[in-house]
């Protein structure tokens, strides 16, 4: 969806709400005020809407976490349920879901509670969002920057628009949308924040929440495309346990990414402030030691006459079999029978312990949501207004609230967005 990309110097048109981000939060934010009657402006700055939403998923958009207890869902939220709780009671997960299917997109949900769209593409949800717009008559406006914002009591909000020939916008309320600062990409800048900071806002230093962690063992670089399901990853430092995630991983050129990689991220990020960390790779966390070693030794006997390295492809992935006798200095050319108690001990340990170790995290180009921004005490979640600007919402990432990957970011500006909406 479209529009002029031209406004007058000074637009003499009075909107009664003027939303900056044609983002997820933005999109739902302008449609629900569209829908309350008012009169509603979008600006985007890049040609066309919501460039995130459409790469996010792996394209396929994970649209909400099906949790339709409010609490339990708030308390994916790291401590913020106190804030959250009220705008989750106008707009909930099941709200979204219901949002979704009456507007002819069917959800479908996967494993850990994920939805998806039934077609697998978030252009189906991007579809949805551009109708509900274009059904209120908001006026949307592609390839407009804005380069600053300001607040007149006498005059409403002032939006200043294009970088070269300025144009002002006026509006009686506004709603930044603009983001955090990931995906710099799909134009999460972050420069709304600055706008936001001269309003007296306190600003929490944005960072990258989300994001995939290199590694320096190469032989886990090689793996590029691999996929492991139901493992654990345990975080180690100075030879010191901190915390265990389970979930699914995904090896890259660069080290390892996926739903449990990107979840945990942020701890490993801090920990490498004070040193190396290594990461363990269990591939059998339901399975202890003993067990394992059961399972191993009876395959062997089965094919005693077969190589290793071939039989190792039962127990493990055939992807893996290489770099884990090459982990543990195992001749995989090793027959069977002939494979001695030290071998099969060391192969144990490896498929329970596997090291990876962590070079650092990249950085804003590969993150799915970037943490900071405004203190929640500054907003009134009720209505997501500004405690400290009248008629000034903030929605989306522009909110200084950590969550993990599965939905979780999505909904929430599905929520932040339509309560802004509602009350702009």
């Amino acid at each position: 969806m479209t529009g002029k990309t031209h406004i007058e110097m000074h637009d003499s048109t009075l909107w009664d709400v003027v939303v900056i981000g044609g983002g997820a939060s933005g999109m739902m934010a302008a449609g629900r005020a569209a829908e309350m009657g008012r009169r509603v402006l979008l600006l985007e700055k890049n040609p066309m809407l919501e460039k995130k939403l459409l790469i996010t998923g792996g394209g396929r958009c994970n649209v909400t976490n099906n949790k339709p207890e409010i609490r339990t869902m708030l308390g994916k939220y790291k401590g913020n349920d106190q804030f959250l709780f009220s705008a989750f009671s106008q707009f909930s997960v099941q709200d979204a879901l219901d949002f979704f299917n009456r507007h002819g997109m069917g959800t479908i949900e996967e494993a850990e509670g994920r939805v998806f769209p039934v077609s697998n593409k978030a252009q189906s949800v991007w579809d949805v969002l551009v109708k509900y717009m274009k059904v209120g008559g908001v006026q949307v406006q592609t390839n407009a920057a804005v380069v600053g914002l300001s607040f007149d009591p006498a005059t409403h909000y002032i939006i200043v628009q294009g970088k070269g020939e300025k144009k002002e916008i006026i509006a009686k309320s506004c709603i930044v949308a603009t983001g955090g600062t990931s995906r710099p990409e799909t134009g999460s800048t972050g420069e709304g924040f600055l706008w936001l900071k001269k309003f007296g806002h306190t600003i929490i230093e944005n960072d990258f929440a989300l994001v995939p962690i290199a590694l320096t063992d190469l032989w886990a670089k090689n793996l590029g495309g691999v996929t492991l399901k139901d493992i654990k990853l345990t975080t180690f430092q100075n030879g010191q346990k901190q915390e265990a995630y389970k979930g699914k991983l995904l090896f890259t050129h660069f080290g390892i990414s996926g739903p449990t990689v990107l979840n945990m991220s942020k701890a490993v990020g801090e920990l490498l402030h004070y040193g190396e960390v290594v990461i363990a790779l269990d591939l059998f966390p339901g399975t202890d030691d003993q067990e394992l070693k059961a399972r191993l030794q009876s395959l062997l006997i089965t094919e005693s006459n077969k190589k290793l390295k071939n039989t190792l492809s039962k127990l493990i992935p055939a992807s893996l079999v290489s770099a884990v006798l090459t982990l543990g200095k195992v001749d995989g050319e090793t027959v069977n029978h002939s494979v001695r108690r030290e071998g099969r001990i060391t192969l144990v340990a490896l498929l329970k312990a596997i090291p990876l170790h962590v070079q650092g995290l990249l950085g804003a180009s590969k993150a799915v949501v970037s943490s900071g921004g405004v203190a929640l005490k500054e907003v009134n979640f009720k209505t997501m207004q500004s405690r400290l600007v009248p008629n000034l919402y903030l929605v989306g990432d522009v909110l200084n609230i950590d969550r993990p990957s599965g939905g979780y970011s999505l909904q929430l500006c599905w929520t932040t967005g339509y309560v802004a909406g509602s009350n702009s």
